[in-house]
C-alpha cells in the first residue's frame, strides 16, 4: 500500500488542482528560504522542479483523491540522518502558515490535518528506528504547538 493511500479514504475534492499547486509551490518556497529547514531540503533535493511535481501529485492525491502519487515517502525520509523534533515542528508551522494564506478554509482544514498526521507518523517511525540517537519521545506534534 502506498503512503498516500494509507491515510483515510479518498476525500471529496475540497480544492482545485491550481490550489494544490499553489500550496505546494508556496510552501516549499518558504521551506527553501527557512533558516532551519532550508539547509536540510536544499542538501537532499537536487532537482526542485521534479520534486515539486511529485509533491503536487502527492498532495493532489491526499486533498483531491486523484491517486496520482505512487511511491514510498516514508522510506526516503527514514534514510535521512539527524532529523529532530524541531524540524518536524517547523515544517508544520510553515505548512499551517501557508494554508492560512490560500483563502480556502475547507482545504486548509483538511491539508493541516493530513500534514499533522504525516509529521506525527514520520517522527514516530523515525524515533522507533533510532535515527535521532535518543529514546522514543511520545510527545505528539500538532499544528497548535
Amino acid at each position: 500500500m502506498h503512503e498516500a493511500t494509507s491515510l483515510p479514504d479518498r476525500p471529496a475534492p475540497c480544492c482545485t488542482e491550481a490550489e494544490v499547486e499553489r500550496l505546494v509551490h508556496d510552501f516549499y518556497a518558504a521551506v527553501r528560504e527557512d533558516a532551519l529547514l532550508g539547509p536540510v531540503f536544499n542538501t537532499h533535493v537536487h532537482d526542485w522542479p521534479a520534486h515539486l511535481a511529485r509533491l503536487v501529485d502527492f498532495w493532489s492525491s491526499l486533498l483531491r483523491g486523484t491517486q496520482r502519487y505512487s511511491g514510498s515517502p516514508m522510506s526516503l525520509h527514514m534514510a535521512m540522518p539527524r532529523l529532530d523534533e524541531a524540524l518536524f515542528r517547523r515544517w508544520l508551522l510553515l505548512f499551517g502558515q501557508t494554508t492560512a494564506t490560500l483563502g480556502n478554509p475547507a482545504m486548509q482544514q483538511l491539508a493541516n490535518a493530513r500534514a499533522t498526521q504525516i509529521a506525527n507518523r514520520f517522527w514516530q517511525r523515525y524515533q522507533v528506528e533510532g535515527r535521532d540517537g535518543s529514546g522514543l519521545v511520545p510527545l505528539p506534534i500538532s499544528m497548535m504547538g
